[in-house]
């Protein structure tokens, strides 16, 4: 029989509480290693993506060579260190003769790979090679605007899977609302071709507009980057469907005919028959008639008096 061992540390409990599925998932920790051989590009660009996602990123500089995504059989020590870190995707490095300067973008679910995108780096500027004014340098752990560029991220299946990945892989922590102020960067992606994009990273500037709204200026910081996609494995309908299962405990209910307004609040429908009132045949003894009779006979009655008096009179 097999036994189970129970957390004994209150210390152990919180941290497994942390790790348990959640119906509503925090920010994605992001895991950035690298392969046995590295360049001078592709070593400034992981140190480039962990400065700004310092504050949800784990990185290891230490050399692995049984890591290959692609390979059955190569994924186990990724599926480790993920497990190990708690960080549902992965940012892998390694340059060869064959793909140098390649980049490996990964999701995992409960641990396990995912989806997989392969891209090489050209023409990388790192963040020291843009002069700007340094107040303008966005904050550590601030939201950024995301936005896509051009036809190919909704017609080419390879950008749109690439799109899926940069924006799990930069947006962070899903939130409700936002204030305005707190927004200073911008990643601008664009897609040059169908098989290349661009990739650059700005501040965002506000300035006056002679209204509520600011007028908004980019100044671009860096890192700045050409991405061409090399290789995509997307997920086996089966994990995809375990994947994208929603839980129905948090759900409310749908009430039928009723509907929420934002001004009249909860409104309702009811819906009823025709009533054929007309057609309705009405009681002999209804306390309506009797009582139209009884009026009709006092009303006769007090005519019939006063006629009789004037009568007199004469």
């Amino acid at each position: 029989m097999m036994k189970i061992n129970t957390p004994k540390k209150k210390r152990v409990l919180r941290e497994l509480e942390k790790r348990a599925p959640k119906l509503v998932e925090t920010g994605k920790k992001t895991l950035i290693l690298q392969g046995l051989k590295t360049s001078n590009v592709l070593n400034s660009v992981l140190k480039e993506i962990y400065h700004l996602k310092r504050d949800s990123a784990v990185r290891y500089t230490r050399k692995n060579d049984n890591i290959r995504p692609f390979e059955s059989g190569g994924e186990t020590s990724l599926e480790f260190f993920s497990q190990k870190t708690d960080c549902s995707i992965f940012v892998y490095g390694n340059t060869s003769k064959k793909r140098p300067d390649n980049i490996i973008i990964g999701r995992t679910y409960d641990h396990q790979i995912y989806d997989l995108v392969e891209v090489g780096v050209e023409n990388f500027k790192p963040m020291e090679s843009f002069k700007y004014d340094k107040k303008l340098a966005p904050q550590v752990g601030s939201k950024p605007f995301i936005t896509f560029a051009g036809e190919g991220f909704e017609s080419i299946d390879e950008l749109k899977h690439l799109k899926e990945v940069l924006l799990d892989l930069f947006r962070g922590e899903v939130v409700e609302s936002l204030s305005l102020v707190g927004l200073d960067r911008v990643y601008v992606i664009t897609a040059v071709s169908s098989d290349r994009v661009f990739l650059t990273h700005c501040a965002v500037r506000l300035k006056k507009s002679g209204s509520v709204v600011p007028r908004i200026e980019l100044v671009e910081v860096g890192p700045s980057m050409d991405l061409v996609v090399r290789r995509h494995r997307l997920p086996n309908e089966s994990l995809r469907k375990e994947a994208m299962r929603i839980s129905t405990d948090g759900l409310k209910k749908k009430i039928k005919n009723v509907v929420g307004d934002s001004i009249q609040g909860k409104v309702g429908k009811i819906y009823m028959p025709d009533q054929k009132i007309g057609e309705m045949a009405l009681p002999n003894k209804a306390k309506g008639v009797k009582r139209e009779r009884r009026e009709a006979k006092i009303k006769h009655s007090e005519h019939a008096a006063k006629k009789k008096k004037e009568d007199a009179a004469d």
